[in-house]
């Protein structure tokens, strides 16, 4: 699936164009079919990691292959096709997200919960109808196929993460990149993002990279890598069985 080896990444800052390295010699390796949560305090660089992921940002240096193809050096014709069909993205932006709502994570708001959803098909050239099919089945994946005609400002935050998480599967991405996708949610949203997680890693076996802060959803990551200064410091498997009840998320 992924394989990182040696990334950096270099930011210029401020009038003077002083470099601030956000990354830092990264080596990572996801397997397919493998969930992977990068644990990291705000600044440590994961939000970073999961840009060039996602073929969004390009590393300064060093390599990150997916399935076989260097997306640090592909054209960008080639990367833009390869976010389109290959990846799933989900946006979580802290508190605040898109139009400055709770947990919006860039949803249009004048779109319903199907119309955000089967947008992202647009690009594959599928019939009106059948779009519409799939966002529906994906936002009742999801526990939403009674929201499909809600517009974003009528759903609440953890709704409108899971319309998010329902737009990242709708196309059955080769992988799933997530990034804090429980920030500032309530507990009660936070546990639902976490079960839905869980079935992801668990039951479909999903390629699957998730940045975040929250403890309680990186206790049930299957393998948990913990980035700080911009470098790995740890990854390690955990055992924990999936289905087992999931912990009230803490503070």
């Amino acid at each position: 699936m992924y394989h990182l080896t040696g990334v950096t990444k270099d930011y210029r800052k401020g009038r003077d164009g002083g470099v601030v390295r956000v990354l830092d010699g990264v080596g990572l390796h996801v397997e397919d079919g493998g969930g992977l949560v990068v644990q990291g305090p705000a600044g440590s660089g994961t939000s970073a990691l999961l840009r060039i992921l996602g073929g969004l940002e390009r590393p300064s240096g060093g390599s990150v292959v997916l399935n076989g193809t260097d997306l640090a050096t592909v054209t960008e014709c080639r990367l833009a096709r390869i976010r389109v069909e290959s990846i799933g993205m989900v946006h979580g932006g802290g508190p605040t997200g898109h139009a400055g709502l709770p947990g919006y994570a860039a949803l249009w708001p004048g779109l319903t919960a199907q119309q955000n959803v089967a947008s992202v098909l647009v690009s594959l050239r599928l019939r009106p109808d059948d779009c519409r099919e799939l966002a529906a089945a994906a936002l009742e994946e999801v526990g939403l196929g009674h929201r499909l005609g809600r517009l974003p400002g009528e759903l609440d935050a953890g709704e409108r993460r899971r319309v998010a998480l329902a737009r990242a599967l709708v196309k059955r991405p080769a992988v799933l990149l997530a990034d804090r996708p429980t920030a500032g949610l309530t507990a009660a949203a936070r546990a639902q993002i976490i079960e839905l997680f869980e079935r992801l890693w668990g039951e479909r076996r999903l390629s699957c990279v998730v940045a975040t802060e929250d403890a309680a959803l990186a206790r049930r990551a299957p393998r948990l890598a913990t980035l700080a200064a911009g470098r790995i410091t740890s990854v390690v498997r955990q055992a924990r069985p999936f289905g087992t009840p999931t912990a009230a998320p803490g503070p």
